[in-house]
């Protein structure tokens, strides 16, 4: 019904283009985003093409800026650079490009995850090898390296000062 509709009634009907502007006006998308988008609204792939195209020409669509966005995003909602790796790769950003964003973003890495452990342990000490296990296994599961969760987690369970895990 909506294909002949549209086939139908085209002027009354937004273009790709318009469509895809108007989710850009809202937020930053990647290109494979509005891809997605626009084909489950029933725009061709054809049309959907020139569509992204003239946007990223004017650079009203552009990847690594939305990837920008993205990055300082996850860093501030707590996430490590796993997490938001394999997040980019799910917009189509590869893993070299995703490595420059998070790099140029400078996140403080064990900061983040001290952060972290205040927030959901309220910066109390593991008392038990169990209680940093399940500390270590909730940061792994955020996106950290294991390696700086050991550093972090170490034998007290939260990382006080910025020596420990440095």
């Amino acid at each position: 019904r909506t294909m002949a509709r549209r086939s139908s009634d085209k002027q009354s009907e937004p273009s790709a283009y318009e469509k895809a502007l108007g989710l850009l006006a809202r937020r930053e998308h990647s290109a494979r985003e509005l891809k997605t988008k626009l084909a489950r609204r029933g725009f061709d792939a054809d049309e959907n093409a020139a569509a992204l195209e003239r946007l990223r020409s004017k650079d009203f669509q552009n990847d690594a800026r939305f990837g920008e966005m993205l990055v300082r995003s996850r860093i501030e909602g707590g996430y490590g650079p796993r997490w938001i790796v394999a997040e980019l790769r799910t917009h189509g950003i590869g893993e070299e490009a995703a490595g420059a964003l998070i790099a140029a973003a400078e996140p403080d890495w064990p900061e983040l995850i001290r952060r972290q452990l205040r927030r959901r342990y309220g910066g109390k000490p593991a008392a038990t090898m169990a209680e940093r296990s399940k500390r270590a296994a909730f940061l792994l599961r955020r996106g950290f390296d294991g390696s700086t969760v050991k550093l972090a987690v170490g034998a007290s369970g939260v990382a006080e000062s910025s020596d420990e895990a440095d």
